[in-house]
């Protein structure tokens, strides 16, 4: 789960302990205290700037500071009391180009003149162009989650900057809905796509040691409650899973999109449970080379403290607002309930993969999140966003809920989605839906996809 760090710049014109005719200070120091540390309770990294800003000079300087430090993602600009914008417009304006976020902080009173100098900072910036956010609030928790979510979704577009994300192979099953346009990529979010072909993976899955597999036995026992059958099937799964982090890790490849099938799910094996595996490590990933899910994954993992797991919005009951999401034997082994504890299965469609795989069953635990996922209309990029909670059927109906599908084997999550569902399907872009454990991820998708110019879309 990613930390933000945040530069915390107080500025005003009347400082240094200058008083109001009431003899009372103009900017309250204990007003400030309690803004620092309610963004660290919220989780964020405070930088803090000794110095009040009202000068031209001190504006330049704090803002050259905090654009080449490459620990700032965002800067807080907290109005202590007035100030002429015009000194401190400028310097905003050439950090700001660097991509890193502003956000005006105005903590309401009387005392002060607080609002004076953060409306006329918020016009300013307005009037020039500057992005922003501006924050009219107390020290409390709304006002925390709305400047800690900009904070954590400023972060995202650091990281994702200068990022590469691999290919492996082609388009799979055909998908229309989850290819990449390069050039699109790198000019919206600085992303480098780089592809490759999956015999690398075939050969470094063969060289794989059984020492390396040994190792790995431990974990697989705590993580499903005992070791797979010894088969040349279940082998090359494990030895799958065992190359792509290596090769993932020696590429420098940030997340990553890999066929499945046709090819390697016909050559070697199914990817069923190397994807699970590598969810479970906190890798942003996608099948059938469907780069848009890839991403959100990649968004909900750095955001949330569990891992991620994305699947086919296998069902949709309307009026329950009910979804099952069925994955077609991925999905991480630690999202496993107590009702669907996860354990080893099979991939079994033979028309999705001749040479069959290992994978994974499991029913999703508890718990309050998102369902999400980027797309592309007319080659625009939006993301659908709605919360979610993520339930147990009762346990004397489980055995038929996971028979409906034909294909019981496979990991089920089941949702009830808080949105209007009709609008969700009208403007879904794939089957997949993506599914992230934490409330707080809400917020922080939708302050990402403002940052970075894709539609939010909340139905």
């Amino acid at each position: 789960m990613i930390q933000p760090t945040v530069a915390f710049i107080v500025y005003g014109v009347h400082k240094d302990g200058l008083k109001d005719p009431m003899g009372v200070p103009f900017i309250d120091d204990a007003i400030l205290a309690r803004a620092k540390e309610s963004l660290t309770k919220a989780g964020l990294k405070l930088l803090e700037h000794d110095i009040v800003v009202a000068t031209k000079a001190e504006a330049r300087a704090v803002m050259k500071k905090m654009k080449s430090d490459d620990r700032v993602d965002m800067i807080v600009l907290f109005s202590g009391t007035w100030v002429w914008a015009a000194h401190l417009v400028g310097a905003i304006r050439d950090y700001a180009a660097s991509g890193k976020a502003v956000l005006l902080w105005t903590h309401p009173g009387s005392q002060g003149w607080r609002p004076v100098g953060g409306l006329v900072m918020h016009g300013g910036l307005l009037e020039i162009g500057v992005p922003h956010k501006f924050v009219y609030g107390e020290t409390d928790d709304e006002t925390t989650l709305k400047i800690a979510s900009y904070a954590r979704a400023a972060h995202l577009k650091n990281l994702l900057n200068l990022s590469t994300m691999g290919a492996f192979g082609g388009r799979g099953m055909g998908q229309t809905c989850g290819v990449a346009d390069p050039s699109q990529w790198m000019r919206m979010f600085g992303v480098d796509i780089d592809s490759r072909d999956t015999t690398e993976l075939i050969r470094t899955a063969d060289k794989i040691t059984a020492e390396e597999l040994a190792d790995l036995q431990p974990r697989l026992e705590t993580l499903f409650g005992s070791r797979p059958d010894k088969n040349v099937v279940n082998e090359r799964s494990i030895r799958l899973y065992l190359a792509l982090k290596k090769i993932v890790h020696t590429q420098n490849f940030d997340f990553y999109t890999i066929q499945s099938f046709p090819g390697l799910g016909d050559d070697y094996s199914a990817t069923c449970f190397a994807q699970s595996m590598m969810l479970d490590d906190g890798y942003g990933t996608s099948t059938l080379g469907d780069f848009n899910t890839a991403l959100t994954v990649w968004l909900l993992t750095k955001l949330s403290k569990e891992p991620v797991y994305y699947g086919d919005l296998q069902h949709i009951d309307k009026k329950k607002k009910e979804i099952k999401i069925i994955g077609d034997g991925a999905c991480p082994p630690s999202l496993a309930s107590t009702l669907g504890p996860a354990g080893f299965s099979e991939h079994g469609i033979p028309t999705e993969g001749e040479a069959g795989g290992l994978s994974v069953k499991l029913i999703c635990k508890v718990g309050e999140g998102v369902l999400a996922r980027l797309g592309r209309v007319k080659g625009e990029f939006q993301m659908v966003i709605t919360r979610a909670t993520i339930f147990e059927p009762p346990k004397e109906t489980i055995r038929d809920r996971l028979n409906e599908c034909g294909i019981p084997f496979w990991p089920h999550g089941f949702v009830t989605a808080h949105c209007d569902i009709e609008k969700m399907l009208e403007s879904w872009t794939n089957e997949y839906a993506c599914l992230g454990y934490g409330s707080d991820l809400y917020p922080a998708l939708i302050e990402f996809c403002e940052l970075t110019g894709i539609k939010p879309v909340l139905p």
